[in-house]
């Protein structure tokens, strides 16, 4: 794959990494990364996405922008309220890099069209704020085969993981599901809202771009990714942590039934 003089300058310095090099480039060029969720999480992670020159990026979140957004979704302007935020996203993100493919899909995602919607895309990042499109996403991924990174953020802590269900461990055993390290949502209520309980608007920022780094991660290896780890994020401490988790056989994906 060839790149313009333009192109070569803006990527320079992913170029001339040797983990990345022409051909990391060119592989972030041919790839298709879905975000679900153009909220705090999204947000920055779409803005690296297209920076980072990822040829296709889908943003899928039915929203619209609101000034209390403002506080953390750094992708989005004052005189942006009031407008579809997976428009606005596709708009800014061309402005940024007019190299990729921006698309806007204006829907909730949901069991009923996430099998059809992963079918354009090679690598999923989901950073929606509900319980419900979380479980549906992972689900879907693994039905579908596909990478994703999924991140969350609470009031001042987030986590953050990548799962590539569909491959197998150096072990031979099959790599977890995030019902492996979740096998389901909490009851309804029991954990608050962002509205209700805050969040640190820097906070989202940080996971959004940890996110962008595990998805240029799956598309050009390199380093330990965060397969089979929860990396946890305590912004009052500033502590980063790390747990191993690994593949449940009782997990309701695939795990050994009967």
């Amino acid at each position: 794959m060839s790149f313009s003089d333009w192109e070569i300058e803006r990527y320079a310095r992913h170029i001339v990494l040797p983990e990345i090099g022409g051909p990391g480039q060119a592989a972030l060029k041919k790839a298709r990364v879905l975000v679900v969720g153009a909220g705090g999480l999204g947000a920055p992670l779409l803005l690296y996405l297209a920076a980072a020159g990822i040829g296709t990026v889908g943003i899928a979140d039915d929203d619209a922008v609101s000034l209390s957004n403002l506080q953390r979704q750094v992708l989005f302007k004052t005189g942006d309220i009031g407008a579809l935020k997976a428009e606005v996203a596709s708009i800014a993100l061309k402005q940024l890099n007019p190299h990729g493919v921006y698309r806007a899909h204006v829907l909730r995602v949901g069991p009923d069209n996430l099998a059809t919607l992963l079918e354009a895309y090679d690598v999923v990042a989901d950073g929606s704020d509900n319980f419900a499109t979380r479980y549906a996403v992972s689900d879907a991924c693994f039905h579908a085969k596909k990478p994703l990174v999924t991140a969350a953020l609470g009031r001042f802590d987030a986590t953050l993981t990548t799962i590539k269900a569909h491959e197998s461990a150096a072990d031979g055993s099959p790599n977890p599901t995030w019902r492996c390290l979740f096998p389901a949502p909490p009851p309804a209520g029991s954990i608050p809202a962002c509205a209700e309980a805050g969040v640190l608007g820097a906070l989202a920022g940080v996971m959004g771009s940890l996110m962008a780094m595990e998805v240029i991660r799956c598309v050009v290896p390199f380093g330990r990714d965060l397969v089979g780890r929860l990396l946890m994020v305590d912004a009052r401490d500033m502590r980063f942590e790390s747990f191993n988790y690994a593949w449940d056989p009782h997990n309701p994906l695939n795990g050994k039934r009967g």
